[in-house]
C-alpha cells in the first residue's frame, strides 16, 4: 500500500515553516497555515519570499488562526521550535483523519518522541533541514544559502511516506534526499547546530563570522564537532570526519550569519535548549558515553541564560 498526500497544514510558520510550506504552495499544494502573531500580517499581504533559488510572493495564503478552522488533513508538517512542543496535545488532534501522517522539521532530538505519544508512532517522520534562513518581519523570510532537506522514517514502515515527501519536495524546487536512517540524520545536522547555536550563545550572542574569526574558537568548534560524531558513533550512526571541514567550509560564506538559538536569545525568547543540547548529553550519559565539551558547553548556556534572565527582571523592576 503506497501513501500520498494532497492537503497540508502547517505547523509554526517562522522562518523555516515559511519558506517550505511556501515553496509546497508554490507549487500547487494545497497547504494551510496555522499562524499565531503573523496571522493579520499574512493575511493582509502573504508570504514574501526572499531566496537564492528565486523570489516568490504568495499574495493569498490559506491561513488560519486554529487547528479547528483548518480541520483534518493528509499531512502535518510541525515547523514550529520545540519549545512550543507543549502546545502539541491541543494542536494536533483537530489536523488528524486516519490516515493523516506529520513530520517535524524541528531541531534536535525528542520531537518525534512527543509526536508520537500524541498521533501514535506509525504516523511521524522527521525532516532535517540544511538550510540558512531567517525572518525579517511577519511573512517575510530571507534564505541565503542551502536548502537541502533529508527525510526519514521514524519506525520503518513499508508505505514509502519518505520516498513520497522527497518526491513532492523536489518537485517544489526543494533539494530533498530519503534518509535511510532518520536518527544518523539527526545528528548529522547536530555536528553543526551544537556548536554554531551554542557558541553564538556562549560567546555572548556572536554571529557565525565572528566566531570562525578567532583561532581558539574554530579550534572548540572542531573539538566539539569530533566529540559529537565519536558519540554518534558510539550510539550506533556512522558518520564520518569529513562532516567537520564539511561544516566549517560551508558555514564561513555565510558570512554574519544569526544562527536561530543566537536570535531567540537576543531577543528574550525560549532557547531550545533541550532539544539541542540536553537531549543529546542525556542519551550519551545514559549509553556511557562521556561528552565532556558538550557538558561544558551546555553550562556555559544555562549561565547566560541565566545571566539574561536577571537583567530582564531588574529592567523590569522585579
Amino acid at each position: 500500500m503506497s501513501w500520498t498526500f494532497d492537503s497540508v497544514a502547517l505547523v509554526g510558520a517562522g522562518a523555516v515553516g515559511s519558506y517550505y510550506g511556501g515553496r509546497l504552495a508554490q507549487h500547487g499544494a494545497d497547504v494551510r497555515f496555522l499562524l499565531r502573531s503573523d496571522f493579520e500580517a499574512v493575511s493582509r499581504d502573504g508570504l514574501r519570499i526572499e531566496s537564492v533559488r528565486g523570489d516568490f510572493h504568495l499574495a493569498a495564503v490559506n491561513a488560519a488562526r486554529t487547528p479547528a478552522e483548518i480541520g483534518p488533513v493528509d499531512l502535518v508538517i510541525v515547523a514550529w521550535k520545540a519549545t512550543a512542543n507543549h502546545l502539541l496535545p491541543a494542536v494536533l488532534p483537530p489536523l488528524l483523519h486516519s490516515g493523516t501522517q506529520v513530520i517535524t522539521l524541528q531541531n534536535g532530538l525528542g520531537n518525534c518522541e512527543t509526536i508520537a505519544a500524541i498521533t501514535g508512532p506509525e504516523r511521524v517522520l522527521g525532516g532535517l533541514c540544511f538550510v540558512c534562513i531567517n525572518r525579517l518581519a511577519p511573512g517575510h523570510v530571507r534564505h541565503s544559502a542551502g536548502g537541502k532537506i533529508a527525510i526519514g522514517e521514524w519506525l520503518p514502515d513499508a508505505r514509502g511516506r519518505a520516498a513520497e515527501l522527497t518526491r513532492r519536495f523536489a518537485a517544489a524546487d526543494i533539494p530533498a534526499e530519503t534518509a535511510t536512517s532518520l536518527e544518523t540524520a539527526q545528528w548529522q545536522k547536530l555536528v553543526w547546530n551544537i556548536p554554531f547555536n551554542g557558541l553564538a550563545i556562549a560567546e555572548g550572542g556572536v554571529t557565525t563570522d565572528v566566531l570562525l574569526a578567532s583561532p581558539a574558537i574554530e579550534a572548540e568548534i572542531r573539538a566539539l564537532m569530533t566529540e559529537i560524531i565519536t558519540a554518534a558513533r558510539a550510539l550506533g550512526m556512522n558518520l564520518d570526519d569529513p562532516l567537520i571541514d564539511l561544516n566549517i567550509d560551508r558555514t564561513r560564506p555565510m558570512g554574519p550569519y544569526r544562527p536561530s538559538s543566537m536570535i531567540d536569545f537576543l531577543a528574550g525568547r525560549e532557547v531550545e535548549t533541550t532539544a539541542i543540547w540536553e537531549e543529546p548529553l542525556r542519551r550519551a550519559t545514559a549509553a556511557g558515553i562521556p561528552m565532556p565539551r558538550l557538558a561544558i558547553l551546555l553550562d556555559r548556556i544555562r549561565r547566560r541564560l541565566a545571566v539574561r534572565g536577571q537583567s530582564t527582571a531588574a529592567n523590569q523592576g522585579l
